[in-house]
């Protein structure tokens, strides 16, 4: 692999269902070696993009290369997959299983059973080994199918909705194994709904709506572009006037504090001095929009899923 070429290359892929058209028109490019966010709300086409990046549907039109060529064998070799709906056999002992998956990708049966064990004391479950499947919570049984899809340590990583079913501790344990991998070279794809995770991991990301990316690129120069004059404010006494100022867009409420969105040319400091003459004011930070209000912002409605 060279070092500066794309691990997976979508040139205006487009695919439709029923008379439906789920991708419209979609060109990606992905970075070997990134960790690349696919976003959007339910329906946006993520998984449909997932599955032909995979192979497993094909587009109408368009072309889609992985690692320079079109998906094959060999490259399916080099790819984890952990897909959103869960690809669990129930009935197995958790280590079998894992080892069976080991086998397709074309570890020795020794070599899987090993690779299995580290990976589940990894993971906190190396106690549930000889456990059927169905035995484990849905967050374990989500470990257990990330472990499926690293244990091969593929060169390209697909991440569908990872972070699902898990509490806050587990996902922080998976966000720090998929950074390990990256660090490792491992390019990682990842949709998510959860933008707080999405931020702190993507360099690169994909915003799609109704299958097509309204936004595509560094998440830095995203935010940079689209700076909104957003600010926090923390304060003490009743904010509700805020939203009533002049120079205020948009006001977001999170109990602790506010974010708020200023008008296009609008200056931060009328705010502070209108704040001021009401409030006793603790923190007054100009801010870089967050990835959950970019979202807001470019597809409107409700908020990602949490």
């Amino acid at each position: 692999m060279g070092l500066m070429g794309n691990a997976v290359s979508l040139d205006n892929v487009a695919k439709s269902f029923n008379g439906h058209r789920a991708i419209d028109g979609l060109t990606l490019e992905i970075p070997e070696g990134s960790i690349f966010g696919l976003l959007g709300r339910n329906g946006a086409g993520k998984t449909t993009t997932i599955r032909m990046i995979m192979d497993i549907i094909r587009p109408d039109s368009g072309g889609i290369r992985v690692f320079g060529k079109p998906m094959d064998e060999s490259i399916k070799d080099r790819t984890g997959y952990l897909p959103e709906e869960r690809g669990l056999y129930p009935k197995m002992r958790v280590l079998d299983m894992l080892q069976f998956h080991g086998t397709v990708k074309n570890l020795s049966p020794s070599e899987a059973r090993e690779a299995a064990s580290r990976w589940l004391d990894r993971l906190e479950l190396g106690d549930w080994k000889s456990k059927k499947v169905e035995e484990l919570s849905k967050g374990m049984q989500q470990k257990a199918q990330f472990i499926a899809a690293v244990m091969a340590e593929p060169e390209l990583l697909i991440l569908d909705e990872p972070f699902s079913g898990m509490d806050p501790v587990n996902q922080d344990l998976l966000k720090d194994l998929i950074l390990e991998r990256n660090r490792n070279g491992c390019t990682i794809i990842f949709s998510t709904h959860v933008m707080d995770q999405a931020e702190r991991l993507c360099r690169e990301i994909a915003l799609i709506d109704r299958g097509r990316a309204v936004l595509n690129g560094e998440l830095a120069a995203i935010k940079e572009r689209l700076g909104t004059n957003a600010v926090q404010v923390e304060f003490d006494g009743d904010g509700s006037f805020l939203k009533d100022l002049p120079m205020v867009d948009r006001v977001y409420e999170y109990g602790q504090y506010v974010e708020i969105r200023l008008r296009p040319g609008a200056d931060p400091q009328d705010l502070l001095r209108a704040s001021t003459a009401s409030l006793e004011i603790r923190r007054f930070e100009i801010m870089t929009p967050t990835l959950h209000n970019i979202f807001i912002q470019q597809v409107g409605g409700d908020a990602p899923d949490a």
